[in-house]
């Protein structure tokens, strides 16, 4: 893509943008994600300027080694043609020129190898290329997606209410959407907490371990982390991960002791047989 046109697509998409913004505004994650496409339009002008100097460069270097092959080529035909016409009366001067044949042939083997090394860059260089061209592919799409994305409040309502009437397939794709489109709001944790609870029902223990534990890194003070540590240690228990899952429990318990999440964690390790706190080690 020439340089030219990125500015043309670039100036068009702001015009685009600027005048079809959707009715609930622009919501911080867009802005962030335009901003990264401008700075990856911005990456790509450069590399291209960058990627057209070099390729001058390249052209004239293969160019220049093609035009010495061929003429050192031709300088082999011409030395075995005479070597042949001379060989009957001129043992010396056949000599002479095997010397002259064989250096021709090493120069020759030479520049072989720099034509390899010369392609080899220009390939990395059209590699480097296209990457940058996948990568703003990539986030033009996901900035059109963005805007086409239903607001926060009507997508998470929408999810809750397919959750709540047993629509699990609907719901999941729902939710997903939401921490895709909107994974720093408040309903984020809330709707990682959900996708946890279907794959846990699901029999999808090591998935619901992992979307609990998404409510417990990046959520740590949401209203879902004590039920989404809870049914994590649960998910481990199920998983054969004892040991973990107890830990799990145990921690809940420390942290969140007079919750009701507690209380399940407490009955759960008094089925498996284990005290709620950890034995202390002997000095």
């Amino acid at each position: 893509m020439k340089p030219h046109r990125v500015a043309a697509i670039v100036a068009l998409a702001a015009g685009l943008w600027l005048d079809a913004s959707p009715a609930w505004g622009v919501s911080k994650e867009m802005v962030q994600l335009q901003t990264q496409v401008q700075q990856l339009q911005e990456q790509m002008t450069a590399m291209q300027r960058s990627f057209d100097e070099r390729m001058g460069v390249m052209n004239n270097l293969v160019q220049q080694s093609t035009d010495a092959t061929n003429k050192a080529a031709a300088a082999i035909n011409s030395l075995q043609t005479t070597l042949q016409k001379q060989q009957a009366d001129q043992s010396g001067k056949a000599d002479q020129l095997s010397g002259q044949i064989q250096a021709l042939n090493d120069t020759l083997d030479e520049l072989k190898v720099r034509l390899a090394q010369v392609a080899k860059q220009l390939q990395d260089l059209q590699a480097a290329q296209q990457s940058i061209q996948a990568q703003q592919a990539s986030q033009q799409a996901a900035q059109q997606a963005q805007q086409n994305a239903p607001p926060p409040d009507v997508l998470y309502n929408n999810a809750v209410r397919d959750y709540t009437g047993g629509n699990n397939d609907l719901a999941t794709q729902e939710f997903s959407e939401y921490v895709k489109f909107y994974p720093n709001t408040d309903l984020a944790g809330n709707a990682y907490y959900y996708l946890g609870e279907i794959q846990y029902k699901q029999g999808n223990y090591q998935q619901a371990a992992q979307s609990y534990d998404q409510v417990l890194q990046n959520f740590p003070t949401g209203n879902k982390a004590a039920s989404a540590q809870l049914k994590k240690g649960f998910a481990l228990i199920e998983l054969g991960k004892q040991d973990d899952g107890v830990s799990e429990l145990r921690r809940l318990i420390q942290r969140y002791p007079h919750s009701p999440e507690a209380l399940q964690a407490r009955d759960r390790l008094r089925k498996l047989g284990v005290p709620t706190t950890a034995a202390k080690r002997q000095g």
